[in-house]
Parts: structure tokens; C-alpha cells; sequence
């Protein structure tokens, strides 16, 4: 028993479930859909300029998220170069928009074929943004002399394939999701982000052969403390006692039963979409302006200058600018995606439904306003929380010096988020099949 318990959580749940038939078939399905997800992610589209397309994403951060959610397949312009991307766009779109068109509010509250009309509408959706990203993707390629031009015919053809691959990823991810373990979409992308590790390691010793041995020390420090503050924040709630009085009818008679528990309410329950939203904002003028900047060599106009000060690139005390402006929106959309999803979760009314209330408030109203004080203060811990996550780039750059390594606070979340969760998961498969409450 002493031998089980230390081990670490996740490494003894492998190895329970190697040991069960079933659970080992589904890991075998995790990992049979993560092999052919990167098969594809390394499938070019013809015309592809590798050198530059690599120096291109280099020197564009926009471009690098949205690698990270192509699990890098962007980066070398695959057929599935735009991975789970546009549904997870959809996915947000429909959130949004949930709450205010009746009919999506309607199909809500309609229990699992409400969800399921949902899903699909997710799921038309993704088409035209996808077709609409891919197309704009590739124009940006072209544009830049990354891929080679194409006609009417070749352009349609690229777009169709792309479109296809983001959508066969789609459904790999939910084939994971219905017989492996975890979520699907989620771990695809952590796959994506785990398979650029081996490259961050090079790159570390490329560093530590270069004299940066001290950098590079403080740069492993930052990312475990960070990590340890990312799982800190992500298993954080506050809980809300909750009591429940019913009355059950045996034997033609009336008894009066109740019982107690509790609301788990998130600090961070906005999970990574603030910091997807405020790096869009913050890159937009920067996106806009390119357009209409100088090339390089020429004299810089207008156009050139809103570039160098909306980009993550800026030199202090430029970079200010952006990084300021990063940390407050992500503050703002963590209290604003978070009342989206609060209203939508309306466990006020859910509570009063089933014959539940929250001891010394009064339900209804009341009860109401007491969860939306409660959530607004501890989503003050979870903005800020997120506002620093997403300016931990720039401090682990400026503290170790070493330009050479990139901290992805996206990808950092991802990662813990996907390992918590499908631990939890595999460790609920496992405690639904045992009889005993140890392991022999």
C-alpha cells in the first residue's frame, strides 16, 4: 500500500489501467487517434516555402497562437493547418450567443436534445470559419512569400482540404471524447504542444552551450512556479452549503425528508477565453496596420510604428504598451465571460426549482444576488490570476535573458488543465471498478 501511494497520482492510474482490459483499450484509442492526428499535422499543402514560412511565425505572435491550437500543424501548413481552431471559435460564438437569441436560450433548457440541436449548429458553423480562416490564412502566406501562388481552381481545392482537415480532427477529437478517456478536442491540442517540447529542449542547450546556464536555471524556476500556480488556481472554488427539503410519499403517507451539500463555485471559471480574447484585441491595430505598413528597408510610415507598438516583440518601455494593455483586458473578459457563463449555468432558479436554498438566504432574489456577490469576488482572484499568466512571457524573457526559449502561458494552461482533468477522469473509470478501497 506504502509503495502505491508514492507514486505520483497520474503514473499509478496508467498503470491500474494498463492492467484492465477495457480501460486499456480506451488509452489504445487515445493513443491510436494521437498518432494519425500527427501524421496529418505533417502533410503539406503544395507550394510550401518551409524556411520562410518557419522565419514568418517566428516573427508573428497572432500566427504562434494560433499554431498552438493547430497542434503545429500551422506551422508547416498542413491540411490541417488550422486544426481544432475554428470549432473552438464556433464553440465560443454559440456560447455567446446563447443567451441572447430566445430560441438557442430555449433549446438550453431542453435537456439533452437541446444540447444536441446545439452541437450541430456548432458544428455548421465551423465550416464557413473555417473556409473563411483557411482562406485567409493562405492570402496571408501567399502574401508573404511563404507558399506560391495559386489560381481560382488550386485556391478552392486548398481550402476545401483544409477545411476537411480541421473537420476530421473534429471528429477524431470526439471519438476520443466517446471511447478513450478525457476530453478529445483538448487533448489533441495538448498533443500539438507537447510534441514542440523536444524543440524547447534543444533549445535549452543551445543556451546553456552559449553561457546562459543562469538564465536558464531561473527559466526552469519560472515554469515550475508558474505550473504550480496554474494547478493552484484551476482546482480553487469556493464552496456554497446548499440544503434540500422534499417530501416523499410511501404508503399513502406524507414524509418530510431533506439533505445538505454544496455549490462548487470556480475561481476560474472563464478557464483560458479571456486571454484567447485579449490577445486578439491587443494584436488586432497590430494585424490591421501590416496591411498598410512599409516593407522592410523603406521609410517607415504610420502604419509601421502602430505594428512595432501593438506587438510582443516591442522593446521596453514600447512593450508597455501592449503587455499593459494585455494584462487589463484579460481582467475585463475573465469578469465578462465569466457572467456569461454564471447566467447561463442560472443556478438560482435551478435551486429554487428543486426544492433547494442556501441556509440564512432567501431564495429567489435574495439568492441571486448573494451567488453574484460571492462569484464577483472571487473571479477578482481568478482575473488577476489569468492577467498574470498572460505577461509571464515577457517577465521570464526579462528576468533570465535568454531570447532563445518561449513561455506559452496558453500552452501551459492547456497542458495542466487537459492532465488534471483526464487524471480525474481515468481516476473515476478506475473507481467505478473496484470493490475494494485499496489495491492489492
Amino acid at each position: 500500500m506504502a509503495q502505491v501511494q508514492s507514486r505520483p497520482r497520474l503514473l499509478q492510474a496508467m498503470i491500474d489501467a494498463f492492467s484492465l482490459p477495457d480501460l486499456r483499450r480506451r488509452l489504445l484509442v487515445v493513443l491510436g487517434a494521437l498518432v494519425v492526428f500527427r501524421l496529418i499535422a505533417h502533410i503539406p499543402v503544395p507550394g510550401v516555402n518551409a524556411e520562410v514560412l518557419s522565419e514568418f511565425f517566428r516573427s508573428n505572435a497572432l500566427l504562434g497562437m494560433f499554431d498552438l491550437f493547430s497542434g503545429g500543424a500551422m506551422r508547416n501548413f498542413s491540411v490541417a493547418a488550422m486544426g481544432v481552431y475554428p470549432y473552438i471559435t464556433s464553440t465560443i460564438v454559440m456560447q455567446l450567443m446563447t443567451p441572447v437569441i430566445p430560441k438557442l436560450q430555449a433549446l438550453a433548457q431542453e435537456g439533452e436534445a437541446g444540447r444536441n440541436k446545439i452541437n450541430l449548429y456548432t458544428h455548421l458553423l465551423t465550416v464557413p470559419l473555417a473556409a473563411f480562416a483557411g482562406y485567409g490564412q493562405l492570402a496571408l502566406l501567399q502574401a508573404n512569400g511563404a507558399v506560391a501562388s495559386t489560381d481560382g481552381i488550386t485556391t478552392a481545392s486548398i481550402i476545401i482540404a483544409m477545411v476537411a482537415g480541421t473537420l476530421f480532427l473534429v471528429w477524431l477529437g470526439e471519438q476520443i471524447t466517446q471511447y478513450g478517456i478525457g476530453n478529445g478536442i483538448s487533448i489533441i491540442i495538448f498533443a500539438g504542444i507537447i510534441s514542440g517540447i523536444p524543440g524547447m529542449v534543444g533549445e535549452g542547450i543551445l543556451a546553456g552551450e552559449q553561457g546562459q546556464v543562469l538564465g536558464l536555471v531561473a527559466f526552469v524556476v519560472i515554469v515550475l512556479a508558474t505550473t504550480a500556480l496554474i494547478v493552484l488556481f484551476t482546482e480553487a472554488h469556493r464552496r456554497i452549503p446548499v440544503q434540500y427539503a422534499k417530501s416523499v410519499i410511501k404508503g399513502g403517507r406524507m414524509y418530510r425528508q431533506s439533505g445538505s451539500t454544496y455549490i462548487p463555485l470556480r475561481v476560474n471559471t472563464a478557464g483560458m477565453i479571456p486571454l484567447i480574447f485579449a490577445m486578439a484585441f491587443v494584436m488586432f491595430p497590430s494585424v490591421i496596420a501590416s496591411y498598410f505598413a512599409n516593407p522592410t528597408g523603406e521609410e517607415a510610415n504610420f502604419a509601421n510604428h502602430i505594428v512595432n507598438i501593438f506587438s510582443s516583440n516591442a522593446e521596453m518601455p514600447l512593450g508597455l504598451i501592449y503587455w499593459g494593455l494585455n494584462f487589463l483586458l484579460v481582467v475585463f473578459f475573465a469578469f465578462f465571460y465569466t457572467m456569461v457563463i454564471f447566467q447561463q449555468q442560472d443556478l438560482p432558479g435551478t435551486l429554487q426549482r428543486q426544492g433547494g436554498f442556501v441556509p440564512g438566504v432567501r431564495p429567489g432574489k435574495q439568492t441571486e444576488k448573494y451567488l453574484n456577490g460571492v462569484i464577483n469576488r472571487i473571479t477578482w482572484a481568478g482575473a488577476l490570476f489569468l492577467a498574470f499568466i498572460a505577461i509571464i512571457p515577457v517577465i521570464a524573457q526579462t528576468v533570465t535573458n535568454v531570447q532563445t526559449l518561449q513561455l506559452s502561458s496558453f500552452g501551459m494552461l492547456i497542458v495542466v488543465g487537459v492532465v488534471l482533468d483526464t487524471m480525474k477522469q481515468l481516476e473515476a473509470q478506475l473507481a467505478m471498478r473496484r470493490y475494494e478501497g485499496f489495491i492489492k
